[in-house]
């Protein structure tokens, strides 16, 4: 699968609902370190950190499950955790526009905005 580059642009179609959630997911699962091998058919997690690799030795579905999810807000270092808000100025969703798949997608978002900062892309 083609990403798209990891860029605030990116990042704003995640919480716009530009992008597809398997994008999403593939996104998240490529910058936590998962390749899936083709010639064999499963994931390689040689990249993967080992607490994400001993609670996920395939990647999980961020979006459809809640507790993958909290992990990854977990993992968010503190300093990070509201940079969606401070760094792009993204409000949050309206009262009834949102259910927990849009919650999640943010936390997704988050995430990898967190990410890029932590690795001097944003």
């Amino acid at each position: 699968m083609e990403l798209p580059a990891l860029t605030t642009d990116t990042i704003w179609a995640i919480l716009k609902d530009e992008i597809d959630d398997t994008t999403v997911l593939n996104l998240v699962w490529h910058y936590l370190g998962y390749r899936y091998d083709e010639s064999t058919g499963k994931w390689d997690v040689t990249n993967v950190s080992e607490e994400w690799r001993t609670d996920y030795p395939e990647p999980p579905d961020f979006i459809a499950n809640r507790p993958p999810t909290v992990k990854l807000t977990r993992s968010i270092p503190k300093e990070n955790k509201q940079i969606a808000k401070e760094f792009l100025g993204f409000t949050g969703y309206k009262i009834g526009e949102f259910g927990p798949r849009e919650t999640r997608r943010a936390t997704a978002a988050n995430w990898l905005l967190s990410y890029m900062r932590i690795n001097g892309k944003c």
